[in-house]
Formats: C-alpha cells, structure tokens, sequence
C-alpha cells in the first residue's frame, strides 16, 4: 500500500556541468533589449500603415499589433516597478 507522505524527486537540479550559468543563478531574461525590440515592432507595425491598401483591413490588423505591442510594453514597465511592493 503506498504511503501518503510527500517524497521529494531527486535529480531536479540544473547541473552546472550541463548550463555553467545555473551555477551562479542566472536564468533570467532581457527585459531592457525585449521592450526594446517590441517598441521598435510596434513602430514598424505604424509605419507599414504608409502604402497603397485598397482596403482598411490590413489598416486594422496593423494597428491592432502595435497597439497591443505598446500595451504589452507598458504592463510589463508597469508590473516590474511595483514588483518589489507586494
């Protein structure tokens, strides 16, 4: 009959021989270079709205990525300044 105690799993951890960097614990992203990035997209996005479209539809798909873009950016500014308050 199996127990209901919780055993941990062993052999979970990153080796360092495998990723150098678990070692020292850098695992992390490139939040500066990614709201970069997204900025520069969403600019891109505004800028192929200059052309000749014979309709509006790709007019909103444009606009709709970049603003969405630029949302995005914005959450994650906003989320990483009040990260450290809760």
């Amino acid at each position: 009959m199996a127990g209901k105690a919780v055993e941990k799993r062993t052999g979970t951890e990153v080796d360092p021989r495998d990723e150098p960097s678990a070692e020292w614990g850098w695992h992390g992203s490139f939040p500066k270079a990614t709201r970069i990035g997204a900025v520069v997209a969403a600019v891109i996005m505004f800028l192929m709205l200059i052309g000749n479209h014979p309709n509006r539809t790709e007019d909103v798909v444009l606009i709709s990525i970049g603003v969405g873009l630029l949302l995005g950016v914005l959450f994650d500014v906003r989320r990483s300044r009040t990260a450290w308050r809760r």
